[in-house]
């Protein structure tokens, strides 16, 4: 395996015994140093070059997410399989031609998703699926995270339509996935955006309404502005025989669970619960279990190209309604 960081992706400890870091790739020699000192494997400051001179079962792409879609493609007609992290793109259409490069040459294509994995999301993903909640009316995230000036000002490509995207695809990213995952194909979406305070191209806060194929309405919110740190990361669902919060700085605690009828995994939610210091979790070793298993040919992908289209396709109809100030339905032309 290969890893081309922005900064440094984990390679979990207790999954040691089943990767072997062989390679790593980065354009900024300062950078590359430290991660060829701290993780070891041999440093290219190419790309190309890597995948000349190594043989490798999959690549790891931890850079810019504008870079994304032309490092996977390279790398997809290397014969070498793809992990991306999120957003898979910061177009639709780059987000399709990754699928389809990696359709033609036979490999996988695998998008990190890891917040699926968290203890509370998988306790509220199993409440839904068993019909506990019967019709869901509304639904609504909120994500009160801070970033300041100096975030942005760390790197050239943050802040960028090109590169990063705003606080919607970047931040948000894993949040705006949890619309589809939890609740179904999304049938509108109607977007504001706006950069309040921050010195970037993209947005620092927006907001969007939402109506889901089933019928459900919900919001979701978003800011990094939030005064003086991150204070909320949270999902709302209101439904005909269930009320649920999952909140906390980064959905790491369940605040209500109520059903009309109990069932015997209700006494897990507070053991669901976890303090946590990233608002990224701790769905990664998870995540990695996975990707293990799909490459021994034991399962099939949680995440895989198509699911990560999903949420890109979300991101892209934001962004679309928030320009052209209307509605967008989905789907969007493939």
């Amino acid at each position: 395996m290969a890893a081309l960081p922005k900064t440094i992706s984990p390679l979990l400890p207790n999954h040691s015994d089943d990767f072997e870091l062989v390679a790593i790739c980065d354009n900024d020699q300062a950078h590359l140093d430290q991660a060829k000192q701290k993780h070891g494997g041999t440093p290219y400051l190419s790309l190309t070059e890597m995948l000349a001179n190594e043989t490798l079962d999959m690549v790891s792409i931890c850079t810019p997410s504008g870079i994304h879609p032309r490092q996977a493609i390279e790398i997809a007609e290397a014969g070498v399989h793809v992990i991306s992290e999120k957003p898979m793109a910061t177009r639709w259409q780059d987000g399709i031609d990754m699928v389809k490069a990696c359709d033609r040459a036979g490999v996988r294509l695998l998008i990190v998703k890891q917040n699926r994995r968290n203890t509370t999301l998988q306790l509220l993903k199993r409440a839904i699926d068993e019909g506990r909640f019967g019709r869901i009316y509304m639904v609504n995230l909120n994500v009160f995270w801070t970033r300041p000036q100096s975030y942005y000002d760390t790197a050239k490509w943050r802040g960028t339509w090109e590169l990063d995207g705003g606080a919607f695809m970047n931040q948000a990213s894993h949040y705006v996935d949890l619309l589809d995952w939890l609740i179904g194909p999304v049938e509108k979406i109607q977007a504001m955006t706006g950069t309040l305070a921050r010195n970037i191209e993209v947005e620092d806060t927006g907001v969007m309404n939402i109506k889901w194929r089933n019928g459900a309405f919900g919001s979701m919110n978003v800011t990094m502005l939030t005064y003086p740190k991150n204070l909320e990361g949270s999902i709302t669902i209101l439904g005909e025989n269930g009320t649920v919060k999952v909140g906390g700085v980064a959905v790491n605690e369940i605040q209500h669970w109520e059903f009309a009828e109990a069932k015997d995994y209700d006494q897990d939610v507070k053991q669901a619960n976890y303090e946590t210091t990233s608002v990224y979790g701790f769905g990664h070793p998870l995540y990695y279990k996975n990707v293990v298993d799909v490459m021994r040919g034991h399962c099939e992908p949680e995440t895989d190209g198509r699911e990560g289209l999903r949420s890109l396709e979300l991101l892209i109809a934001a962004y679309m309604s928030s320009r052209d100030n209307k509605t967008v339905s989905l789907p969007l032309a493939y």
